[in-house]
């Protein structure tokens, strides 16, 4: 409960009181009162759209960050398993605090700063001051990587952003970067996506025309594609029109798509993409767009 007061951050299950009761029936319990999350189902995350998995990844990041500059010094969870996270309206927080520590490891050389995991160690540097260097910080971006990053971050993601994906987790895997340069790397992927810079130079612009047809929606004529934001159906999130129009192309199925005016947390437009155009209804919140014959 302490720990939840004194660690307040967006990524931080937030507290919002507590209290003590002492009687008879009940003695000396505390009950603490926290937001509602739902617990992370890794194999539910696997099946959302990329943009959701790096939402939580970047939440990740922050947190990590948080955690090492935060008023009680740098804090490492020694738990971290996606048991001990909630999601909040697609936000990561962690809420469970009861196994972390914010002492580093003491050393007097650096055969005392060995990092244990299953899959492999690392040893760090003792510092003068007796401390091992970075101890708390890496075993929280290590234990990222193997719980969270490997599993969420690269797998369908935007070919132009791989690269840099590849980087954070490889980075991340092999302890090269600190948490510091793992969340400006983490940042600078949400503004390439979020800006559309990530779309240039990587398609060539699409010859196909489309006919506009605002005001409307085709109810039916769906097909499933992955990973979509409704099973049902082929639901995707774009940055523009021109990106709209070459997901309809690389998709044989694919002869119309419906723009809504919902938007993701990036606030990129969300679109159902159909298989067919032979019956459109009027829809003031929609537009329909039809390949053009020819």
């Amino acid at each position: 409960m302490v720990l939840l007061e004194r660690l307040r951050h967006p990524n931080v299950l937030q507290l919002y009181g507590y209290c003590y009761q002492d009687s008879e029936d009940i003695p000396d319990t505390l009950t603490t009162i926290t937001e509602l999350g739902a617990p992370v189902e890794m194999i539910q995350l696997l099946q959302t759209s990329w943009e959701d998995r790096f939402r939580i990844c970047l939440s990740l990041g922050r947190l990590l960050h948080h955690l090492a500059h935060s008023p009680l010094g740098s804090v490492t969870l020694l738990d971290f398993r996606p048991r001990q996270f909630v999601l909040v309206d697609g936000e990561l927080k962690v809420t469970d605090l009861d196994d972390a520590r914010v002492e580093e490891t003491p050393c007097t050389n650096n055969a005392d700063c060995v990092l244990e995991f299953p899959a492999r160690n690392f040893t760090l540097p003792c510092s003068a001051q007796g401390w091992c260097e970075g101890m708390n910080e890496k075993r929280n971006l290590y234990n990222a990587y193997r719980f969270f990053f490997t599993y969420l971050l690269p797998h369908s993601a935007p070919p132009a952003l791989r690269p840099l994906l590849d980087s954070i987790v490889n980075a991340s895997g092999e302890l090269t970067w600190g948490v510091d340069e793992t969340l400006a790397q983490l940042e600078t992927v949400l503004y390439l996506y979020r800006s559309g810079q990530y779309l240039q130079n990587s398609t060539a612009s699409s010859s196909a025309e489309y006919q506009r047809i605002p005001d409307s929606a085709i109810p039916q004529e769906d097909y499933r594609c992955w990973p979509s934001y409704h099973h049902g159906s082929c639901l995707l999130s774009v940055f523009n029109l021109a990106e709209a129009v070459d997901v309809c192309e690389s998709h044989a199925q694919c002869s119309a798509f419906v723009v809504t005016n919902q938007t993701t947390w990036t606030g990129r437009k969300l679109v159902f993409f159909k298989t067919g155009w032979s019956h459109v209804i009027p829809d003031p919140n929609k537009t329909t767009y039809v390949r053009a014959p020819g």
